[in-house]
């Protein structure tokens, strides 16, 4: 399957650095955690949690963000 997360052979993959936010990564992806798990999204971009705060890690939920 062409450009599938495990194609190294592919384009090179996006990512965006945001200053207070997550990373932003062309999709589909697969994120290997700590313990040896792969996670994986099928989804054009993604938004990575860089912040740990997430309920959803690895993936950005927003939590973040200030709260007013």
């Amino acid at each position: 399957m062409p450009n599938s997360p495990s194609d190294r052979s592919g384009a090179p993959r996006r990512v965006s650095v945001q200053r207070k936010g997550p990373l932003l990564m062309e999709g589909p992806v697969e994120v290997e955690l700590e313990d040896g798990s792969v996670v994986s999204s099928d989804r054009f971009r993604v938004a990575l949690c860089t912040c740990r705060r997430s309920r959803r890690y690895p993936w950005c939920d927003t939590s973040h963000r200030d709260r007013a």
